[in-house]
């Protein structure tokens, strides 16, 4: 049987993770697994140079000589079909708006401007992949959700993503829906972790690990605003499980991480909500994405 491999590239606002992947067997290459954080707010020069050095260290380590693709998780807004970025105003990725990530790429690795790139949002391919790692989903109704920089979902029906209808949101998107007085990203992603501990407190944090190492050690504003933010979570899907009739919700993204801290919260506002639908963490939400982004390839 031919082997073919691609390169699966799993983006956010803070990372960058690159792996080989075997496209038959829909499996990570031992060894090629390459990851390094990275302030995406750096002049897109820069930011494409910490690229192609994970990507070439990934593709090096795989022993790999013949790629046939590039597949990437990317966040929103962006142009899936032509590589173009629309991020603005999310702090991240700040000087990429308006271009062209796909020949951006191709350029820097120095390959043939033919050559297969495809982009995906980033909650879609994580939500594909938990499905190609529990077969069981197959047959069932997903809405997968990432937690992190920003809040990403997408709904699977027996492993055919959904973004279009009456039973989704626009675009399968939740991050943009109304949630009190703003929208729901502002309450769940790490800004709104942060932002609400500082209307708590009055003190700035500079990041997440910052806010979950405070909670673990007994700081109750800190355990209150992650409480707060699994019922935040809850409300702003709970519609969307409804009229999708999602048999079960994965949680991924950074945040998932520190799951121990909301999802009490989360899993008491749907009780009450009188939803049954199964909840689970995802352990490995990056390996997820990425066979995601690859299983697009092989469409």
């Amino acid at each position: 049987m031919n082997t073919s491999h691609a390169i699966g590239l799993d983006i956010g606002g803070t990372h960058i993770t690159a792996a080989v992947i075997d496209k038959t067997e829909m499996k990570l290459l031992d060894f090629s697994l390459c990851k390094e954080s990275f302030d995406s707010n750096m002049p897109a020069d820069q930011v494409m140079n910490i690229w192609k050095k994970v990507i070439s260290t990934s593709i090096e380590n795989s022993k790999i000589k013949d790629i046939t693709g590039i597949a990437i998780c990317m966040p929103g807004p962006f142009d899936y079909k032509t590589g173009i970025c629309w991020i603005k105003d999310q702090s991240k990725y700040e000087h990429f708006y308006g271009l062209n990530i796909r020949e951006l790429l191709l350029e820097s690795l120095g390959f043939p401007s033919d050559f297969p790139v495809l982009f995906e949002n980033d909650a879609v391919c994580f939500g594909k992949g938990e499905v190609f790692k529990q077969q069981e989903n197959l047959s069932k109704k997903v809405m997968a959700v990432t937690l992190g920089t920003g809040l990403g979902a997408c709904f699977i029906d027996k492993g055919t993503s959904i973004s279009s209808g009456d039973s989704v949101p626009t675009d399968g998107e939740i991050y943009n829906l109304p949630h009190k007085d703003a929208i729901a990203e502002d309450y769940v992603s790490v800004r709104g972790l942060l932002s609400h501990y500082k209307s708590l407190s009055g003190s700035d944090l500079n990041n997440g690990l910052e806010l979950y190492n405070l909670a673990k050690n007994g700081d109750q504003q800190a355990i209150q605003v992650f409480e707060r933010m699994g019922e935040d979570l809850a409300t702003v899907v709970i519609p969307w499980i409804k009229s999708f009739t999602a048999d079960h919700i994965i949680i991924g993204g950074k945040i998932a991480n520190a799951s121990d801290l909301f999802l009490s919260s989360f899993n008491k506002t749907i009780q009450e909500s009188d939803l049954k639908v199964e909840v689970s963490i995802s352990n490995d939400n990056e390996i997820a994405a990425l066979l995601g982004a690859v299983s697009f390839l092989c469409d």
